[in-house]
């Protein structure tokens, strides 16, 4: 809460009551506790993950196992195993006692109910991005008076570690009047959520003269204190080697100690990224978060009840310096998950998920950024969103999506190995898979934009250090140019612009203006197709990225040289419009499968060894790799009445998942089905699989998950044996239970987990028998 807070100081006076400089403030607190008032918010807790020591061992293989379930809420806590407990170095006397950290100053009061803060006409000066540290949004230093003035951003005094604490013990003694107990008791201390309505008190409610401000030591760079955790641990849990795992896409460092102190209000990471933080002593954080799939449902919220402080600065969400009512929000209908951070916690927060919190007392903590595959698409938004703003990037976008292509090619050509690091990256891939999909998007993005430029440019083969030695961006929107640039040798040279603004940097004629591809389209359509599994495409790339792999390890042993070239043409022409047969290259593929294969859900396939490539139906690679990989979309409930569960598997309400299989009308392909489970009253679940595609109404409803998926295959088949397909067999059998997810360990796990008390006696009967819950 507001534990170095100096409240209603003495009317007219500063706080002067300073020991030498060894020594903490001692301010005098006039305010007090008033519990009558308490506004704590009513809202649903953010779910809690507790890891195996097995599951702990890799740190981005669990954010993704736990991606599924955690997401709609925008935040959960991560409790480590009991034998995780790193040492924190900052407790060595040498830093706790001898290291000075700067703090800031903010009212508390002011973080909701403040009005505009008068600001001087000049603009300030754009904030370069720094890529070996971040500060979550917020400038590194204070404004200069000259410049600006900032609410939140004004200099506190100077603390160690020790004198913050004390300071800290000092206030909340006072303002909470903990007193002594009787003999050999311990002294009363408020509870969390004592500290939390009294807290929401004075953010929504406080009295006109009641100032309660806050020195508190947030987002200090790496170099003030260093990291908390000591040097040499060597587990993806310590944040220092986060960047470094196999599966995270950031190749910079991104430690820092996010605050000792403090409150921080409503915002998302830069570039969308997930955040993930470590609290490592000291008192609870309290946590709010916002899933990414309401992030504008919230913006517009807080824009209609703080009109004022939009209309002064447009975003006032990039700041970290506005809190709002959790209760109000909910009222708007956006909802808010509540987490309580203790020592020795993680919170990950995903995608787009606002969140906010305070501290309810001293504590030390430390967070970086994580990118994972999955965020690629939501790194893509956010690029475009502050090309939109003309604001600079903190990252490359197209160097991280660049990055994890070259990886996958790797493990798809057998070059990675075949350990479960290297085996990781394959179900990213495939047609419309997450990275697959993200380079196509990519790609048909520039694509566009370089088609609309006309044939007034010269395009040529960007030079593969183009931007190692200094960052590239567009002079008219800040675009990271990274992938693709545009430039005049005649009247700006030396200068660039992204493929949307190229026409906006001169008006030149004839050959002077150019656009520098480090991929063509063509190179790019290939990649896509290397991801997807065709093996032309795959051992074309494969060989160069072995090529730029082994010049990398030479510099860098752990990652690729993003600014390398690639090129798969032997020479670039930049009026090609070459492109491979897709039926060519596939009968070629095709024609190597001699037998049936055996899939996870016991269906057969047959590729013939003649291959039609004229047919309008071909052939999807997919069918050869089937594997049901089950999505949750919505965890639902318990019901616990009869029909609910069984000895096979329990069905929360609401329940919905993804899962992707063939499609009814057009078996040569697949498409997306979204199962669900609902309530029909005394009939108890019902099931329903549908169709994701908007424009094929397409739905199945049944008892039973298992007699759901058995109308879907029998509809396969019929629509197979009407075309009389020469090169897939019909499917025999599936698994209901399966397709909707209720097989998979992790989703098991989570629905478990609902039910903690075992009440759903059938099925945990079964389970403590060590019976199978296969069917």
């Amino acid at each position: 809460m507001v534990l170095t807070a100096e409240s209603r100081i003495k009317e007219g006076k500063e706080e002067t009551n300073v020991g030498p400089s060894n020594t903490p403030r001692h301010p005098e607190v006039l305010a007090r506790w008033d519990p009558a008032k308490a506004r704590r918010p009513d809202i649903a807790e953010a779910p809690v993950f507790y890891p195996s020591l097995e599951e702990f061992e890799d740190t981005v293989a669990y954010i993704e196992k736990i991606r599924p379930l955690a997401e709609p809420y925008g935040i959960c806590r991560i409790v480590p195993p009991l034998k995780w407990s790193p040492p924190f170095r900052l407790r060595e006397k040498s830093i706790w006692e001898g290291i000075k950290f700067p703090t800031r100053v903010q009212n508390v009061e002011l973080l909701q109910n403040r009005g505009p803060v008068m600001k001087k006409k000049k603009k300030p000066k754009a904030r370069k991005r720094k890529r070996s540290s971040s500060s979550k949004g917020q400038p590194s230093s204070v404004s200069s008076p000259e410049e600006e003035k900032v609410f939140g951003f004004n200099s506190g005094p100077d603390f160690t570690l020790e004198e913050f604490e004390k300071y800290a013990r000092c206030f909340k003694e006072s303002y909470f009047e903990m007193k002594e107990g009787n003999a050999g008791d311990t002294k009363w201390s408020p509870s969390i959520e004592e500290i939390e309505g009294e807290y929401w008190r004075i953010v929504e409610h406080a009295a006109a003269d009641e100032d309660v401000e806050v020195y508190y030591g947030a987002d200090l760079e790496n170099k003030v204190l260093g990291s908390g955790f000591e040097r040499g641990e060597t587990s993806g849990w310590d944040l220092n080697n986060l960047r470094r795992l196999s599966g995270s896409l950031l190749s910079f460092e991104r430690g820092y100690i996010s605050g000792v102190l403090g409150p921080w209000g409503y915002h998302v990471e830069d570039h969308h990224l997930y955040s993930i933080n470590y609290n490592h002593f000291g008192e609870p954080k309290v946590w709010y978060g916002v899933p990414g799939t309401h992030a504008t449902s919230l913006e517009k919220a807080m824009r209609k009840h703080l009109p004022e402080l939009f209309e002064e600065t447009p975003d006032l969400l990039h700041g970290l310096v506005t809190q709002f009512s959790p209760s109000i929000l909910k009222d708007e209908g956006v909802p808010v998950y509540r987490a309580v951070q203790r020592a020795g916690e993680y919170v990950l927060t995903f995608p787009r998920a606002y969140h906010a919190g305070f501290n309810s007392g001293f504590n030390c903590a430390e967070a970086v950024n994580v990118a994972t595959v999955d965020w690629l698409s939501h790194g893509q938004n956010a690029v475009e969103l502050l090309s939109d703003e003309n604001k600079k990037t903190s990252v490359s976008h197209d160097k991280l999506l660049l990055g994890a292509a070259y990886e996958a090619v790797r493990s798809l050509s057998g070059d990675g190995g075949e350990s479960g690091k290297s085996l990781e990256w394959r179900c990213f891939c495939d047609k419309n898979m997450t990275l697959t999909k993200a380079v196509e998007t990519r790609l048909r993005m520039e694509e566009a934009r370089i088609d609309a430029l006309g044939g007034g440019f010269r395009l040529m083969k960007m030079e593969k250090y183009f931007d190692s030695n200094c960052e590239r961006e567009c002079a008219k929107c800040s675009y990271d140019l990274h992938l693709t640039a545009s430039g005049c040798s005649k009247c700006s040279p030396g200068e660039y612009a992204c493929t949307k603004h190229a026409n906006e940097l001169c008006s030149c004629e004839g050959n002077d203006r150019f656009v520098l591809l480090r991929h063509t389209v063509d190179e790019l359509r290939s990649l896509v197709r290397a991801l997807e599994g065709e093996p032309e495409h795959l051992k074309t790339w494969a060989s160069m990225v072995r090529e730029v792999f082994s010049e990398a390890q030479k510099r860098e042993p752990r990652g690729f040289d993003l600014n390398l070239e690639f090129q798969v043409d032997g020479e670039f022409d930049d009026t090609s419009e070459t492109r491979h047969d897709e039926a060519e290259d596939l009968k070629t593929w095709a024609s190597k499968v001699k037998e049936p294969r055996d899939f996870d859900l016991n269906l057969e396939y047959q590729v013939d060894d003649e291959f039609d490539n004229t047919s309008d139906a071909r052939h999807d690679a997919y069918m050869l790799n089937f594997a049901a990989s089950v999505e949750t979309i919505n965890l639902g409930f318990l019901v616990f009445r009869d029909l609910w569960s069984n000895k096979h598997a329990i069905y929360p309400k609401g329940f919905k998942s993804r899962v992707k299989f063939y499609n009814v009308k057009d078996p040569m392909r697949m498409s997306y089905y979204i199962s669900e489970v609902v309530d029909v009253g005394l009939l108890g679940p019902f099931f329903t699989v549908t169709l994701e595609e908007a424009h094929q109404d397409e739905s199945f409803s049944a008892g039973s998950a298992q007699a759901c998926w058995e109308m879907v295959l029998q509809k396969v088949n019929e629509e197979i044996k009407k075309r009389q397909e020469r090169n897939i067999h019909t499917l025999e059998s599936i698994n209901g239970l399966q397709m909707f997810g209720f097989l998979s360990p992790s989703i098991i796990q989570a629905i478990e987990a609902l039910d903690p008390n075992h009440r759903l006696v059938e099925y945990w009967n079964l389970r403590k028998q060590g019976g199978s819950l296969e069917v």
